[in-house]
């Protein structure tokens, strides 16, 4: 009899955190999974301690492959699973599970009869566990089988590792994740949250999301990356390319939606770290935002406040040394409304 729940791991060069992150798995209150691993071409010592996982514990099992990224190492995880399995779930391998988290999202879904269930978060730090900012709008409260339309602070929940899926759901939608770029969550975890009937969101923190203090930084920390900004912007236009070819007519307002909080929240992420990046990273910033803004259009732009406005006219007009001003302008205000606010 198949397990009812496939656990996807891809597994890359963290030989440091990936015992950690297995044991929180084998560790499950709900033991009734599978766990497929998967060695996207590691250089390191983790695929020697996977394999020592599926030797001593026939839940778990090792797929290799080449190295072809996180995206393309989920999708052969999703290609390796047994047949049959009601529920699927993917973890990052420098992150850990609390112990209660699949028990408390599959009695959820068996419950509900949800397309899936959605979790709050936590960040893991050397010094404990803090709450994902990330995460926090939400997942203020839980709230049973709702959806995006109903609860617009979902488009925000665009990670692929704080959900279980009903597999039936996952298949039927056909979405898998984007190979070749970083910030592949998006393109995956948005469209399913307009497809689904039903969704369970739990305030509860089913997950330990790790902040890399030493060593090699994880991709969301690696703030003035170029690549990091060109693919994250990618990730937002696959988005925007699979709402518009949705022929219903509610996927029009929800496109609305998505622009909106892509101008008022995903874009502005960029805007802290343009003073602090290089020529390098001011020149993908223009280019790849400038893009995606005339794609957008120029209505919803003349909806935004008057901060939001101007910095979009300079990242159009190409007005990068003025737009390094203002937002150096802009962070020392908010450092100084912080500070007063402590004193």
């Amino acid at each position: 009899m198949a397990p009812r729940l496939s656990v996807v791991v891809p597994i890359y060069n963290v030989e440091r955190y990936l015992r950690e992150c297995l044991d929180s798995i084998a560790a499950q209150t709900f033991e009734d999974f599978e766990c497929v691993m998967v060695d996207d071409g590691s250089t390191d010592g983790g695929p020697a301690i996977a394999e020592a996982y599926a030797d001593r514990d026939r839940r778990f099992r090792l797929v290799r492959q080449e190295n072809k990224g996180l995206g393309a190492a989920r999708n052969t995880g999703w290609r390796h699973l047994a047949p049959g399995t009601a529920y699927l779930a993917f973890v990052d391998s420098d992150d850990v599970l609390p112990p209660h988290a699949y028990e408390l999202m599959i009695r959820t879904l068996d419950e509900t009869g949800s397309d899936f269930a959605t979790g709050n978060a936590m960040r893991l730090r050397t010094t404990g566990l803090t709450p994902s900012h990330a995460h926090r709008r939400p997942f203020r409260e839980t709230r049973l089988r709702t959806h995006v339309s109903e609860l617009p602070a979902l488009v925000t929940d665009r990670t692929a590792w704080n959900k279980v899926y009903r597999r039936s759901f996952f298949d039927a939608a056909g979405i898998l994740y984007p190979e070749g770029i970083l910030y592949e969550d998006a393109p995956v975890s948005v469209p399913h949250h307009f497809l689904a009937d039903r969704v369970d969101v739990l305030a509860d923190p089913i997950y330990h999301w790790r902040v890399r203090e030493d060593g090699e930084l994880s991709i969301t920390q690696k703030r003035t990356d170029p690549r990091g900004l060109v693919d994250r912007v990618r990730s937002m236009e696959l988005v925007r390319e699979w709402l518009l070819a949705r022929p219903e007519p509610a996927f029009a307002e929800h496109l609305r939606a998505y622009d909106r909080n892509c101008l008022v929240e995903e874009i502005p992420m960029f805007f802290w770290s343009v003073p602090d990046g290089d020529r390098g990273y001011r020149e993908a910033y223009q280019q790849h935002v400038s893009r995606l803004l005339r794609a957008i259009g120029p209505d919803p732009l003349a909806d935004l406040n008057t901060q939001l406005r101007l910095k979009y006219r300079l990242t159009l007009a190409d007005r990068m040394h003025r737009f390094v001003a203002v937002q150096r302008l802009h962070r020392l205000a908010r450092r100084t409304r912080q500070a007063t606010a402590r004193t």
